[in-house]
């Protein structure tokens, strides 16, 4: 039993952590997305110095002093640049292809079921908050603005969302949307992963594929 209350306390207190950076990282990249609309996905032109530059690069930036596995691992947690933000930054430091896939893959799948099967009620005892109500509401809004293609395809729909890297996707946002519209757990879960899964083969082309391929072809 007490085995069961820690386990629960630890599953409470990972959601409401994860919750907390989702939340910031929503409010604080809103002025990001009036000013990016129209900039496109394409992250093979990057430099090294312009991924330093990016959100990912300066988190890493801040986790210097860690080791560099454990660096990608927390960036792939994190929504918004979650594992497309922590396979550029473990290609950067260098860190073999199958080791990086296994870290950002694990950082990434953490937070999910967490996201599926307790946000729902969790924004619903926010939202009875004055403080919380509006971040929370907007979070949602923007959130369904783009669940257009998961409403209409439920479970491809949300696999193509997850695994197509563009602004607004991933496993974050995704599994957000499939838990606001009700989505069973048994048939989101495998979807985001799945998604997940193309997003690293998408990801890894990116950002090893091309550089090898420049490094040793041209």
């Amino acid at each position: 039993m007490i085995t069961i209350k820690r386990t629960g306390r630890i599953m409470v207190l990972l959601l409401i952590m994860t919750l907390s950076v989702f939340i910031m990282t929503a409010c604080s990249s809103e002025k990001e997305d009036n000013t990016t609309g129209t900039e496109t996905a394409e992250i093979s032109n990057e430099s090294e110095e312009e991924v330093n530059d990016s959100f990912a690069g300066k988190l890493a930036g801040k986790l210097s002093g860690l080791p560099d596995e454990l660096v990608c691992f927390i960036i792939s947690m994190v929504p918004v640049i979650e594992l497309r933000g922590g396979l550029i930054i473990a290609a950067i430091k260098g860190i073999p292809l199958f080791k990086a896939i296994g870290i950002c893959i694990a950082g990434n799948i953490i937070p999910v079921p967490f996201i599926l099967l307790l946000i729902t009620p969790i924004f619903t005892w926010l939202k009875k908050t004055k403080l919380f109500k509006p971040i929370v509401e907007k979070l949602e809004n923007k959130s369904m603005g783009k669940s257009e293609k998961i409403k209409k395809y439920e479970f491809i729909g949300l696999v193509l969302f997850v695994g197509i890297p563009l602004p607004g996707t991933g496993a974050w946002t995704g599994s957000l949307i499939a838990s606001l519209l009700n989505i069973k757990f048994k048939k989101a879960f495998p979807a985001v992963i799945l998604g997940l899964l193309m997003a690293t083969v998408i990801m890894c082309l990116i950002s090893y594929g091309i550089p090898w391929i420049i490094a040793n072809v041209f």
